[in-house]
């Protein structure tokens, strides 16, 4: 899908990329551009960085609704380079099952269960793409 702002967007995320940051403010730039490119493709934002109570729990950076009312948890991966995979082979097992977690957790406070997915906006170098439906849970 293309966008007239895309180009905006990679520029947005290179300047991002080359100011000195801590890894937070990093990470917290990328979810600012994932979730500028998300509202700019349809979707309205529910909820950031929604968190399980206690130690041991996940985390979502995006909770998102479709246009057709799906329920969107988005994970925003963000890397200087492509190398090792890059920002998707970094979403590994370990981190699904911690935002499936967070997911149902979600879904139980909500007090209903809406058709959902999980999608991954992946950042690697000046590039975005967004996965959609880039994991399945078993609820």
């Amino acid at each position: 899908m293309f966008f007239p702002q895309l180009t905006q967007l990679k520029a947005m995320w290179k300047k991002v990329q080359t100011q000195p940051r801590t890894t937070k403010q990093m990470g917290d730039s990328a979810e600012d551009v994932a979730l500028d490119y998300l509202q700019r493709s349809g979707l309205r934002l529910v909820t950031r960085n929604y968190r399980t109570p206690g130690r041991g729990g996940g985390e979502i950076d995006l909770i998102m609704n479709a246009p057709d009312g799906t329920c969107v948890f988005v994970e925003v991966r963000q890397r200087k380079t492509k190398h090792q995979g890059g920002a998707a082979a970094s979403v590994s097992a370990t981190k699904q099952r911690h935002i499936v977690y967070a997911a149902r957790d979600y879904l139980m406070r909500l007090g209903h269960e809406p058709a959902c997915r999980f999608d991954v906006v992946v950042m690697d170098a000046a590039e975005i793409h967004w996965l959609q439906a880039a994991f399945e849970a078993p609820f």
